[in-house]
């Protein structure tokens, strides 16, 4: 009688055993296998309303793209922050007529930093950091032309992007 029970015993458990990991394995099956078509949406980007001219003292004076809801800080970062120690009545900010704002944004040489300069075509990194050297040691460019003085910069390149360039602000 007491194998009776002690096989009944041990009966029960595996039976109690594997209808717990029958159970469990369809929950976790039913929970994955159940899972839809992931939808991923992007939020359009608001349009430009129009541009506008940042100048004066600034680091990258220009045109830039004035969408719905910039203020005037958001337009000030895009051009790079105000010169520090700028006297703020000599900030510009002209909103331009649809006419005026179809040439191509010029960058100061005289004045932008190294990731600026790295964007112009044929210049890259280490270009951009000869401009910056010869910058520090001979002061601000009077005339882009003068960029022909730096190593490793030649007629190809300047020809390249001397239409992007200018050392005015």
């Amino acid at each position: 009688m007491r194998a009776g029970r002690f096989i009944n015993g041990w009966t029960v458990a595996a039976i109690l055993l594997g209808a717990i990991i029958i159970t469990g394995g369809a929950v976790i099956w039913s929970k994955y296998s159940q899972s839809g078509a992931i939808e991923i949406s992007i939020a359009p980007e608001s349009e430009p309303l129009g541009r506008i001219y940042v100048g004066g003292e600034v680091h990258n004076p220009g045109f830039y793209p004035l969408k719905a809801g910039d203020g005037i800080e958001d337009v000030l970062q895009a051009a790079g922050g105000i010169i520090a120690g700028a006297d703020l009545s000599r900030v510009e900010l002209i909103i331009s007529v649809p006419e005026d704002g179809d040439a191509p944004q010029k960058i100061n040489i005289s004045m932008a930093e190294a990731w600026l300069l790295a964007a112009l075509p044929g210049i890259g990194e280490v270009r951009a950091q000869a401009i910056i050297d010869y910058r520090q040691q001979n002061g601000t460019f009077r005339d882009i032309n003068e960029l022909l003085k730096v190593d490793g910069l030649g007629d190809v390149t300047f020809e390249r992007i001397k239409h992007l360039i200018t050392v005015a602000d």
